[in-house]
């Protein structure tokens, strides 16, 4: 199988969270001819593939499948044929490294011993689908793995892999609010509770949580990021619905932060004389991801040791979220979790020395496409290193 193929068909053809139907069709195409137990349709869409080799650890490596609502603005010849969907978080160069890496380490089974898990995991941008396979039995049907592993690819140069210990990515919590105002005729606001000025008054005000209620020595993000209200310019609605998006690292600044956004909206409507209490609903939910320390040292000296002191560096705190610690937590075992390059090395040293770095595509950009090498390579080898790092080795 030509490893390229494959990753410029899964991006031609990315799939949203929770319908990635044919590129688990595709996974299973090829795990089940190289000898894995292939189970499909686990929490929905998710693959889980085994390869048990004789006695050791159980090492799971896992990757995300799903694309995002975003139009493809690449101009790639491999370029999204789905209207307003792409693959711009680099999911399908996940897949394809964890395909990549599970047909070495076939290759390479006379070296280690023990029982691989693979992962491929749907819905990870609405931070459901691990929850949904933990739900579905994922342990208890295929056992419990000694480890977590995964990688994810970003804009770095490729060719580097980039890690943190501890807390390495935020938790999130996305919360939609409505409130509830009287609507009536433009022309007229006196009859009228107008929830797009409550709604206003909110967005502003929810900016002063970060601001002036999270110490400075913390880090938090409040973003709303949708606004939805009325029909018609001279129409007055009765509601008006905000998205809002919250990043923390710790549990005392989560409980700040929620316990804000709910006591701000709360009292932006009794100010405004809303006709009744805004509704919440907190409907995703994403847990500070932690990549264990004494892991990640292990499986960083492996990565030192196969590309390069060169090649590895650390990396600041990421406000984005992952959903891999669910399966780490409710495995009760560490996960170790990494980061790789994927643009061309002159364009983000270049970027660099102008100062510029936030010109550079990053991911959920409609313009992010890593380049193929040598970021699939790497991609492939991270894997295989860390799981044999973790693996037994064979007598």
């Amino acid at each position: 199988m030509d490893l390229a193929d494959f990753y410029r068909d899964l991006h031609a053809h990315p799939e949203l969270s929770g319908h990635e139907h044919r590129t688990a069709e595709r996974i299973a195409a090829v795990l089940v001819p190289l000898g894995y137990e292939v189970t499909t349709g686990v929490g929905g869409t998710g693959i889980v593939a085994l390869l048990r080799n004789g006695d050791g650890p159980v090492v799971m490596l896992r990757a995300d499948m799903d694309a995002l609502p975003v139009e493809e603005k690449t101009g790639l010849p491999y370029a999204s044929k789905v209207p307003g969907v792409m693959h711009a978080c680099g999911h399908d160069m996940h897949v394809a490294c964890l395909v990549g890496a599970a047909q070495l380490l076939i290759e390479a089974r006379a070296e280690w011993s023990g029982t691989l898990m693979l992962v491929f995991q749907p819905a990870e941008e609405t931070a459901q689908g691990a929850r949904a396979m933990v739900a579905d039995g994922l342990f208890e049907r295929f056992g419990k793995p000694d480890i977590v592993l995964g990688q994810h690819v970003g804009p770095l140069p490729a060719g580097m892999v980039g890690y943190g210990t501890g807390p390495v990515m935020a938790g999130a919590d996305s919360v939609q609010v409505t409130l509830h105002g009287r609507g009536g005729h433009g022309s007229r606001p006196e009859t009228t509770v107008d929830p797009i000025l409550m709604a206003a008054n909110v967005v502003t005000r929810l900016q002063g949580i970060v601001a002036r209620e999270v110490p400075p020595a913390e880090t938090a993000v409040v973003t709303v990021g949708r606004v939805h209200a009325g029909t018609k310019d001279n129409v007055i609605p009765d509601t008006a619905e905000l998205g809002i998006n919250m990043r923390t690292y710790s549990k005392q600044t989560h409980d700040l932060v929620r316990a804000a956004i709910e006591r701000i909206v709360r009292a932006e409507a009794a100010a405004s004389g809303a006709v009744k209490d805004p509704e919440f609903d907190w409907n995703d939910s994403a847990p500070v991801l932690v990549s264990d320390p004494e892991a990640t040292a292990r499986t960083v000296a492996a990565f030192t040791g196969r590309f390069g002191a060169d090649k590895v560096m650390t990396m600041p705190v990421i406000t984005g979220s992952e959903d891999i610690g669910i399966f780490g937590e409710a495995a009760g075992v560490p996960t170790v979790f990494w980061f790789w390059g994927g643009l061309e090395f002159q364009v983000v040293m270049e970027a660099f020395q102008r100062g510029g770095m936030e010109a550079l595509p990053s991911n959920h950009s409609s313009v992010f496409a890593p380049v193929l090498e040598p970021t699939l390579t790497t991609g492939v080898d991270a894997l295989r290193v860390a799981a044999l790092t973790w693996l037994g080795t064979a007598s």
